[in-house]
């Protein structure tokens, strides 16, 4: 506790993106104000980030005070890496601190620039979790080892399951990505999400997992719908009878039953990406029981990992992001660490 034992904490931070410009909808100020509820403290807050005034602030702090500086994001500076603008923020502190794994993919000057010019730089005890259960499900993890991965793209997703076909036993496929997966069975898909693009390479990774002797498992059924409305007319089809016209939105129960034995003697599992459109609760059903699924493997004595983003908001949605192992606060951060890409934000913290 940096505050408890007479620190001083100068923190930053960005929000939206305000394109290197000041945009008052995206100040930090009302976060300054709820990190005082939080901790019980009053926190500070400077109105920009760099210049004379907030350097005044810093150097007239006292032990044990916090002060939050302005959005980063309103200097272009900022994910341009300016070296300048990454001197001006190191100069406000002794040490640096990084536990934003949810900005550690990107080289901005606040996570990258800044470790050249403030030493130590070290990671906080977030990103040691983050980092510590990602690496496991990546390089050493417990087997029977579960990848389910889901959401709307197989193109985002594409490098997660080349890198993960080293490592995981089984594959769970779900979400708007699977139907790229059934035209490359030939199957009618309907209206539902495709790329076209991607048809071809979503055959060449079925051919893989084939011949690697990895278990890629694809839905048997699917809820559809007439279109992308909460309250359009649905039912659930086998994925052999995907009617033109109708478009999936969800996995089906026959899937949940399939994924759910297939997850039975994992003792290592990671997912990303929701298995339907869930912020529409007609189409929630096959994410919300995935998660009760998880949640029992958990209490099981499996580790499972929840990827940011999307997923994060699936499971927090269901109330069971404390009943799984860990959900990770990145998104993007957990994709590439997942693709086996270097993070440039951890990468500059030699303690990390």
């Amino acid at each position: 506790d940096t505050l408890g034992d007479g620190g001083r904490a100068i923190l930053m931070s960005h929000l939206g993106r305000p394109d290197g410009k000041r945009n008052p909808k995206y100040t930090l100020e009302p976060v300054a104000r709820r990190l005082s509820e939080l901790i019980h403290k009053p926190v500070g807050f400077a109105p920009d980030c760099t210049g004379e005034q907030v350097k005044a602030m810093a150097a007239k702090m006292t032990d044990g005070e916090c002060l939050l500086l302005e959005n980063l994001r309103f200097h272009a500076e900022e994910e341009e890496n300016d070296e300048g603008f990454a001197r001006q923020l190191a100069a406000l502190g002794d040490l640096y601190v990084n536990d934003a794994f949810g900005s550690a993919h990107r080289a901005h000057a606040s996570t990258e620039g800044v470790t050249r010019f403030l030493q130590p730089a070290v990671a906080g005890y977030l990103m040691l979790k983050e980092l510590r259960y990602l690496s496991r499900a990546v390089s050493n993890p417990v087997r029977p080892y579960v990848a389910i991965l889901g959401g709307a793209k197989i193109s985002g997703k594409i490098d997660v399951i080349r890198n993960l076909m080293n490592v995981v036993d089984t594959f769970l496929i779900g979400g708007g990505m699977m139907f790229t997966f059934f035209k490359a069975q030939g199957l009618e898909i309907g209206n539902s999400l495709i790329e076209t693009d991607k048809v071809d390479l979503a055959g060449q990774l079925l051919q893989v997992a084939r011949l690697r002797k990895v278990g890629l498992v694809l839905p048997a059924d699917c809820t559809v719908a007439q279109r992308l409305e909460n309250d359009a007319p649905h039912h659930t089809v086998s994925v052999n009878h995907i009617l033109p016209g109708w478009m999936g939105v969800d996995i089906g129960p026959e899937t949940v039953k399939l994924f759910d034995n297939a997850l039975r003697a994992a003792k290592t599992v990671i997912w990303n990406g929701p298995m339907g459109v869930f912020e529409m609760p007609n189409f929630a059903r096959g994410t919300r029981e995935l998660a009760s699924i998880l949640a029992r493997a958990t209490n099981n004595g499996a580790t499972t990992v929840v990827g940011g983003g999307g997923t994060a908001a699936a499971i927090s949605s269901c109330g069971l992001e404390k009943a799984v192992s860990h959900v990770s606060t990145g998104g993007g951060a957990s994709l590439e660490f997942l693709e086996g890409k270097v993070l440039p934000g951890v990468a500059a913290l030699p303690a990390a």
